[in-house]
């Protein structure tokens, strides 16, 4: 009896191993044939300068902790020093207070166009050094043209991380002022440099936000954030929730900034695999709605079981390549139930007009349409489109 039961056990392990290797074959094969992805390294953790900034005593007080104090605490802390005492801050910690959630944006984007300067100055060093190898002077010299970019007049940089393929978080409109306020929320292959492509634009974080913001009249404030580092290619890191799980707690804490800095309660926006970021870090993150599109899962089985008080809306083209994707979790391999099939229990959005899978920000579908209406917090879709 004894071995039959070890024998069931290992013929159990069995079938799940080969499930296991099925799904990520599925997984990674994704829209049409196989696609190989590069396993990627989570940056995490304050930014570098935050050693100067701990030591720093020029108020006389210490700073409040970047990796362990809240945004709230942050906002206090601004809230009760002078604009000159700001400005001292940013100029000396240009990199750190550019990236402090609960900051004043104002005074965020003044001290990421001065970290971006220094870094930009950084890479061009590199780029002059006969020692370095010519391959990495000309990736210098590209890097410190993309700084200049987005150093650009008129570019609100709410967020800027040089480490690894390097973090950015833009703003459309007036962050400070505004009623309401979006998140964009974007899945692989996203980065400093991919941001804001031309090439298919309206798969970027920068060509989602514009395009939302211009839909609603420009009468919102919307942040591209590429703020998490995206799976590469649709290989093991898009059909796993290792990124998406280090990426999450960053999100929470923009939000959590949003709301501390004095705005609202956000809207997110999420992406194919930005989908499965908002729906781990959904517990922790006071938006009024998660609206996800072209989701490959958020790995629950139900919209009931993110732990959240905001509405969760779904939308999916079908003739999205997402749909391709099996929707299930099994030993860590893919990220759960459909949130567009009906039983997860999330508000359906009209997306038939959408054209694949970055086609839901398109100017005149329905899907934008849509979505403008749910960043305006007006009430969405007709009682067809809605569950």
């Amino acid at each position: 009896m004894a071995e039959l039961r070890r024998a069931k056990r290992h013929q159990g392990r069995g079938r799940r191993t080969l499930l296991a290797a099925a799904l990520t074959a599925a997984v990674v094969a994704g829209s049409a044939g196989w696609a190989a992805g590069s396993e990627q390294q989570a940056v995490t953790g304050p930014v570098p300068g935050v050693s100067s900034w701990r030591a720093e005593r020029g108020l006389g007080r210490p700073l409040p902790d970047p990796a362990t104090a809240s945004p709230t605490r942050i906002a206090r802390f601004f809230a009760g020093l002078t604009e000159r005492q700001r400005q001292t801050l940013a100029e000396r910690h240009a990199l750190v207070v550019g990236n402090l959630d609960g900051a004043p944006p104002e005074l965020r984007y003044a001290a990421n166009s001065r970290a971006l300067r220094e870094e930009r100055a950084k890479q061009l060093a590199r780029a002059a050094d006969p020692q370095l190898p010519g391959q990495d002077r000309a990736a210098a010299r590209a890097r410190a043209e993309r700084y200049a970019e987005l150093r650009a007049p008129g570019r609100q940089i709410l967020a800027f991380d040089p480490r690894g393929r390097g973090q950015v978080a833009e703003v459309y409109g007036d962050l400070a002022a505004a009623g309401h306020v979006s998140v964009i929320v974007p899945g692989s292959d996203i980065d400093l440099d991919t941001f804001d492509r031309t090439k298919d634009r309206l798969g970027t974080p920068a060509g989602m936000a514009q395009s939302l913001h211009a839909a609603t009249g420009h009468r919102t404030a919307v942040i591209a954030w590429a703020g998490y580092t995206t799976p590469v290619g649709l290989g093991p890191d898009a059909a796993t929730g290792r990124l998406a799980e280090a990426g999450a707690p960053r999100l929470a804490r923009l939000a959590q900034g949003v709301v501390a800095a004095g705005g609202p309660r956000p809207v997110l926006f999420c992406h194919s695999y930005g989908s499965v970021v908002c729906g781990l870090a959904a517990p922790e993150t006071p938006a009024s709605d998660v609206v996800v599109a072209g989701s490959p899962g958020m790995r629950v089985d139900r919209a009931a079981d993110l732990g959240t008080r905001a509405r969760i809306w779904a939308a999916k083209d079908p003739g999205d390549w997402i749909d391709n994707v099996p929707h299930v979790q099994l030993l860590g391999l893919g990220h759960g139930a459909d949130p567009a099939d009906p039983a997860f229990g999330a508000r359906r959005v009209p997306a038939a007009d959408a054209d694949g899978h970055t086609g839901y920000f398109a100017p005149g579908t329905d899907s934008l349409h849509a979505f403008a209406e749910i960043a305006l917090g007006k009430t969405c879709c007709h009682r067809k489109d809605a569950s």
